[in-house]
């Protein structure tokens, strides 16, 4: 049974390039993987029911050494923006809010798309180191003796076949992460989308003076 080098070595040259693919993959996964699951997420619901009690008793200042404790969260970063405009006028705080927003949607959606354009990279190198594995190996059957036609059709074969598989080696789970990694970037900035405005609605209640009683019992 051959070894995993062996196989390596007999898909030639494309292989090299699938495994530059895998590895920029690899590391935008870990990457990917450390700031969406650990740095900046968050449990939203507790999180703004926190904030939402604090702000109804006029504690702001509690309310952003909260969101302090979790510098990274991009939702905590959104909110602290909007607290910090908590006693200024109801443009001032939705600036404020939209800005941070702003600034956190792109850090979280960075390089994810990546991993399906290195996915489809993988898959055509697969292809092409297949296309050039053939045509090696039926152009060798008019130049090479007939003993060793076998050997060299065997070669060229061998060539198209562990390209193509290494690249889908690489490409399948490089799709199925990015479905992954979406879905947790859809959720954190759903969850900015939500709260951001259920945050501006309460500051901009509170400066009015106008806060719902359900909203004062922290209902």
């Amino acid at each position: 049974m051959e070894t995993i080098a062996e196989s390596f070595s007999l898909g030639g040259f494309w292989m090299y390039i699938i495994l530059i693919v895998s590895i920029i993959a690899l590391g935008i996964i870990i990457e990917r993987c450390v700031f969406l699951f650990f740095r900046y997420n968050i449990n939203a619901g507790a999180f703004m029911a926190q904030i939402q009690k604090l702000v109804m008793s006029n504690n702001i200042d509690r309310a952003i050494k909260l969101c302090n404790a979790a510098p990274s969260a991009a939702l905590a970063r959104v909110v602290k923006a909007g607290l910090t405009r908590a006693n200024k006028g109801e443009i001032e705080i939705q600036n404020a809010v939209e800005e941070a927003t702003l600034e956190v949607i792109p850090l979280i959606q960075k390089r994810t798309n990546s991993l399906t354009t290195l996915a489809n990279v993988a898959t055509l190198m697969g292809l092409l180191g297949t296309i050039v594995g053939m045509i090696s190996a039926f152009k060798g059957l008019e130049v090479v003796s007939a003993d060793k036609r076998q050997e060299f059709l065997g070669r060229g074969i061998s060539v198209a076949m562990y390209t193509t598989a290494f690249g889908l080696i690489v490409a399948i789970p490089a799709l199925l992460v990015h479905i992954v990694l979406s879905g947790v970037t859809k959720k954190i900035i759903d969850d900015i989308d939500q709260y951001s405005v259920k945050l501006e609605n309460l500051l901009i209640a509170r400066g009015k003076g106008a806060l719902p009683a359900s909203e004062q019992r922290g209902e």
